[in-house]
């Protein structure tokens, strides 16, 4: 007799799926979602039972989605095929918040840049500077990944970042990067690359318009503090 480690085996008022469907995706729990994406669980091991360990253990979805692949694929009942999964399933919900920018539209709001940014950099361990190249009526060029940096610093080189707004034909740039501490409090030494950076884009009449930290639980923006 094999055991059902699935949903089926559940009340139906507590199958995630069942509950996405009656009250959409933003009414399950941490667990719940992790559950619909694990299908089934391991032997002696229901899928919720198994999500909430694998929460306990990673200490969020956040910090399961930022492990490391081996490490992903040590832990039983996951392996290869469920990380490409997962980061595909990543990779898709990015690109969603991509279109708008794909599609031209100028940004023109600042919680919309915030919340972009921090879908793209709040999962990385390490430390990442990256760049929105803008044209001159703040529509998106492109975002690029410029400095991969150890887990609490990246060198950035102006040089290179002139480079790549003469390359993109950028009239103006908003920087971002992460500390992978999670304090998203900017420290004087992002002051001080800010000003580097702006020196250095305004030789070649590209505007610096900000230059946002993300933390994991908000993004600060310097142009806001007045540090710009």
């Amino acid at each position: 007799m094999s055991l059902d480690l699935s949903f089926h085996s559940l009340p139906a008022a507590e199958r995630p799926r069942e509950k996405l469907l009656a009250q959409g995706a933003a009414s399950l729990s941490d667990s719940e979602l992790l559950a619909i994406f694990l299908r089934t669980g391991t032997a002696g091991k229901p899928v919720l039972a198994m999500a909430r360990e694998l929460l306990a253990e990673f200490g969020s979805l956040r910090q399961l989605v930022a492990v490391s692949a081996e490490r992903f694929c040590r832990v039983p009942g996951l392996g290869s095929a469920k990380y490409a999964q997962l980061h595909a399933a990543m990779e898709m919900a990015q690109r969603v918040m991509d279109q708008p920018l794909r599609d031209g539209d100028p940004l023109v709001c600042p919680a919309t840049t915030r919340r972009y940014l921090q879908c793209r950099l709040v999962t990385r361990s390490q430390e990442v500077f990256a760049a929105l190249f803008l044209d001159n009526r703040h529509r998106v060029i492109r975002y690029d990944e410029l400095f991969h940096g150890t887990i609490d610093s990246a060198a950035v080189y102006p040089r290179e970042v002139v480079r790549k707004a003469l390359e993109h034909n950028a009239a103006a740039v908003i920087f971002a990067h992460n500390h992978p501490s999670g304090v998203a409090e900017p420290s004087q030494a992002d002051i001080l690359l800010t000003e580097r950076l702006k020196s250095a884009l305004a030789l070649v009449d590209v505007r610096v318009l900000d230059h946002m930290v993300v933390g994991h639980g908000e993004v600060i923006s310097l142009a806001e503090r007045g540090l710009l």
